[in-house]
């Protein structure tokens, strides 16, 4: 099931390119509607890119906070992510992960950005929500004590990690 999940999401991430580089648009017009969406608890939800307009529904849905993983030259990503969520009230932390070299640094960089967060309401993107899972899979496993039996079935929602991404994971 994991590696039909994997192939959902790329296949999914291509029609964002579609919608980011035709007049063509294939995203959904609602939270649920968000490329890869997928709430982890009241608090952290977590995506693929969303569109501008999409944008509306995270703050509409009480969102406060964007962490970005994704680097601004993804494929899919926004001309100008910050601006729009400034344009919105709504904060933005972005960390830029290299797909192929997840750093322990990134990683540290991520807690760092999710003890900030405290109680509000966040949204953690990346392009396709496969950083972001690997991401929270670390995070909720040695931060905050979670069994990783059960973390693994969230994470292959998304996708089956390989290579550096199952290093990254197995690191403590």
């Amino acid at each position: 099931m994991a590696v039909l999940n994997t192939i959902k999401t790329i296949l999914e991430f291509l029609s964002t390119l579609i919608t980011r580089h035709t007049p063509l648009d294939l995203s959904r017009n609602s939270l649920e509607g968000i490329f890869n969406f997928m709430p982890i608890s009241e608090a952290v939800l977590t995506s693929g890119q969303p569109t501008e307009a999409q944008f509306q529904f995270v703050k509409d849905a009480g969102v406060v906070q964007v962490i970005n993983l994704a680097p601004h030259d993804a494929e899919n990503a926004l001309p100008d992510e910050a601006g729009t969520l400034k344009a919105l009230g709504m904060q933005y932390t972005h960390i830029p992960v290299d797909f192929r070299n997840p750093t322990e640094d990134d990683f540290a960089r991520f807690c760092a950005a999710m003890s900030e967060t405290g109680s509000k309401r966040v949204l953690v993107h990346c392009a396709a929500n496969m950083r972001v899972s690997a991401f929270l899979f670390r995070y909720r496993r040695d931060v905050l004590g979670e069994d990783p039996n059960l973390l693994k079935e969230d994470l292959h929602r998304i996708w089956k990690p390989s290579g550096v991404w199952n290093r990254f994971i197995a690191a403590r």
